[in-house]
């Protein structure tokens, strides 16, 4: 097999988000995804195929039979699904795609069955023969083999197109894509280990997962060893996410459609499993889920009381709760900051202190949700407490850690470090962080707005009425934002009202 000259970053993104403005002005931009990511995935597949046969026909001097069997090949690719045999189709090109990928799938069941989706390859109304032609044609452009494009680089060129993907998907981007930097930070806190299982229960594409491995990379640590475990409720997006990390190079995990809350995925027996580390970022306040069978969850998540049914925010936190290792477990939860004080679920948030499991409140700028300007917060939450952090809880107020440009918020590494060294220390510092006694906290409800422990520019503590005024305001945020969502999808209802009698 003839060497390619290496695909450059540059060339590679420029190679990528070139397949999806092909689509552009026949599709909606926020189905690109649907598309792309399976063919490039496919491509990649192939490329790999053919680079593997081409080494073991060089080791056995030429011998086929020896080259075409399973155990010379990662995935194995039927001769008549290969991209080879697709590009040659000129008429039902949507329907040649759709039969390899599924002869790919069930030659590959325990690994792959599933992993391209369910897009409507032979609509031709929406993909006509010509337009998948120039797709085919522009992948074939470039080859896709481990030495052409090693994984660590497809890896980032995936990571590119999904953030470009979720910069067209509007409200649902969150769905597909966490703040990377938040994301990073996330995982700094929690100091991921060789060998350790990590969880997310709302998992998307992936990015927490990845950034854990990504974390014990970067130490020149074994990340081959974590098991990684997903769960993810949209069918495409989670097999985006077993994509990804597939083109990370990472084989060791496990993703299952599905929802969380009804029907949660990693189970031992009559329990939850138990993880490590848990890594998530829950869809703020949802409100179609089924409270009444929370109210007697099987698996006992309801250990601190049953949200109310417009925020299912600590349906998420308590099954995050359930799914920690009593010894070893630690999890940071990406949340708006309303989790932190609205009255409706400070009889769960009383419980959470009484257990001692919160050990850090970290308040975040704004933007670093996607496509929100709302303020996050990380919640980081631990089984077994150091000692000397028993009956304590860390705030941190970062508000001000935040860089903005051309419209993107992020944090950078000098934030990160300073955030993370501050948790590492959990101790006082005037104006950004204050380690209060759970006592304290129930002196005041239980409440846990960052502004009551730590005010920035005056010190900590303080005078009780100026620290209710921000709780206060924070509340008034957070009642606004929950009315504009009544109000909104309010209008959707009247709208579509109208339509249907016009």
């Amino acid at each position: 097999m003839k060497a390619d000259k290496p695909i450059t970053q540059t060339e590679l993104e420029s190679y990528l988000w070139g397949a999806a403005t092909l689509l552009h002005g026949t599709i909606d931009a926020g189905d690109y995804k649907q598309f792309i990511f399976p063919l490039l995935f496919y491509k990649r597949l192939c490329d790999v195929y053919d680079e593997e046969t081409a080494e073991a026909l060089a080791e056995s001097g030429g011998d086929r039979e020896y080259a075409g069997l399973p155990e010379q090949h990662r995935f194995l690719i039927p001769a008549d699904a290969h991209w080879k045999a697709t590009r040659e189709k000129v008429k039902n090109v949507g329907k040649a795609i759709q039969d390899a990928f599924r002869k790919i799938e069930s030659a590959n069941p325990d690994t792959l069955f599933g992993v391209f989706g369910d897009a409507r390859w032979t609509n031709k109304d929406r993909l006509s023969d010509q337009m998948l032609r120039d797709l085919v044609e522009h992948f074939s452009s470039q080859t896709l083999s481990l030495a052409n494009c090693p994984e660590d680089e497809l890896g980032v060129g995936y990571e590119f197109l999904i953030k470009k993907f979720a910069d067209d998907s509007g409200h649902t981007a969150a769905e597909l894509y966490t703040n990377r930097t938040v994301v990073h930070l996330m995982t700094e806190m929690l100091e991921p280990q060789p060998g350790e299982s990590i969880y997310d229960p709302t998992c998307g594409s992936a990015g927490m997962l990845l950034s854990a491995a990504a974390h014990l990379k970067r130490r020149n640590k074994e990340w081959r060893n974590l098991r990684l475990f997903g769960q993810e409720r949209n069918l495409l997006t989670s097999a985006i996410g077993r994509m990804n990390l597939f083109l990370h190079g990472i084989e060791d995990f496990r993703i299952v459609r599905g929802d969380t809350l009804a029907h949660p995925a990693f189970v031992e027996g009559d329990r939850l499993m138990q993880f490590d580390v848990v890594l998530a970022n829950p869809p703020y306040s949802v409100k179609q889920w089924d409270r009444a069978a929370w109210s007697a969850d099987p698996w006992g998540r309801n250990i601190y009381g049953t949200p109310p049914q417009g925020r299912a925010d600590y349906a998420f936190w308590q099954h995050i709760i359930k799914s920690m290792n009593p010894k070893s477990g630690r999890c940071a939860i990406l949340f708006p900051h309303g989790v932190l004080f609205r009255n409706e679920e400070s009889a769960m948030r009383e419980k959470l202190i009484t257990h001692d499991v919160v050990e850090c409140i970290l308040g975040l700028g704004p933007n670093l949700f996607y496509n929100s300007p709302m303020e996050a917060c990380v919640v980081i939450c631990r089984m077994n407490k150091p000692k000397n952090r028993k009956n304590r809880v860390l705030f941190i107020n970062a508000v001000n850690e935040v860089t903005r440009e051309r419209a993107q918020s992020f944090l950078t590494e000098d934030h990160i470090q300073r955030i993370v060294d501050t948790y590492k220390a959990f101790a006082d510092e005037n104006g950004f962080a204050r380690a209060a006694g759970n006592d304290e906290i129930r002196e005041k409800s239980c409440n846990l707005s960052i502004p009551l422990y730590v005010r920035t520019g005056n010190g900590n503590g303080g005078d009780k009425s100026e620290d209710d005024d921000a709780a206060g305001l924070e509340q008034a945020i957070s009642d606004w934002l929950e009315s504009s969502d009544v109000l909104r999808e309010s209008m959707n209802q009247l709208f579509k009202t109208l339509d249907t009698n016009i």
